[in-house]
């Protein structure tokens, strides 16, 4: 079973309209999970991850246009075409909003006249710089008008916001697996004298791992089948680069040669 949801409970506005921010647990992953811990202290913690919002929340947007005039700026702006750079950061954002512009189409079936990019920010309940609004207030059209404003594309502004439909989103969850906890907030994979139930996912105990990654939770389903079906073939073992003699050197130099950033993107 999937113990835990990174996605639930989400919530979509419009260009006009904000999301509004949802934690009734309607997802079945948070409710199964909290009738099993109550039953068993083996099975974990889950209120260690869903009862701080606050700390987990993100804002999260999604931009759909037909005018290339956003890609075509963006592309001098960064100096890279999409989908060939990496993420976008203002930091100096109060929302800490970030960008991403990925190669087109990106959907399957996106016609090739319409241009999609997204963007999320890690601290939604701040007022934004640009807009005066907290991005959990805010609609479509004026978290775009705040990324705008970090961007000073003020000339075509208007054009860009009138010829882009912008659908925000509210995450309670997304980060919520980085939340400190402790051993035994997350379950093991397979909890001690299981032999027909496991758990996947991200809430899953998989020792030396990172989470929030595809890798991450095919590792735990790999585990629970093999360790409740007693097959040989284990997962790797997981990848250890702080051992490598090579890594450590090269971060080191990094390290001794670092200077400081003076770009607003990366």
């Amino acid at each position: 079973m999937t113990n835990g949801s990174m996605t639930a409970d989400s919530t979509l506005g419009s260009t006009d309209r904000a999301p509004v921010l949802d934690t009734s647990h309607t997802a079945g992953s948070w409710k199964l999970w909290h009738t099993l811990a109550a039953k068993d202290a083996t099975f974990g913690r889950p209120e260690v991850f869903d009862s701080t919002i606050e700390d987990s929340v993100w804002g999260s947007f999604t931009v759909t246009t037909k005018d290339p005039a956003f890609f075509a700026l963006m592309e001098e702006f960064s100096g890279s075409e999409a989908g060939k750079g990496g993420l976008i950061t203002f930091k100096d954002s109060r929302w800490l909003l970030t960008i991403v512009l990925n190669h087109q189409p990106h959907f399957h079936g996106q016609p090739h006249d319409t241009f999609v990019w997204w963007g999320y920010a890690l601290f939604p309940n701040n007022k934004g710089d640009h807009n005066g609004k907290t991005m959990a207030e805010s609609s479509g059209r004026k978290i775009l008008t705040e990324v705008l404003g970090h961007l000073h594309f003020d000339n075509i502004r208007e054009q860009i916001l009138n010829n882009s439909i912008v659908l925000p989103a509210m995450m309670p969850y997304i980060t919520s697996q980085f939340l400190v906890h402790k051993g035994g907030d997350r379950p093991a994979v397979v909890p001690a004298g299981s032999t027909n139930l496991a758990f996947v996912g991200q809430y899953a105990e998989v020792p030396d791992d990172v989470v929030f990654t595809v890798e991450y939770s095919v590792r735990t389903a790999w585990t629970a089948v093999a360790q409740l079906l007693n097959l040989d073939r284990k997962p790797p073992a997981v990848y250890k680069g702080q051992h490598n003699p090579k890594v450590v050197v090269e971060a080191l130099e990094t390290l001794h040669h670092r200077q400081p950033v003076q770009a607003s993107h990366s």
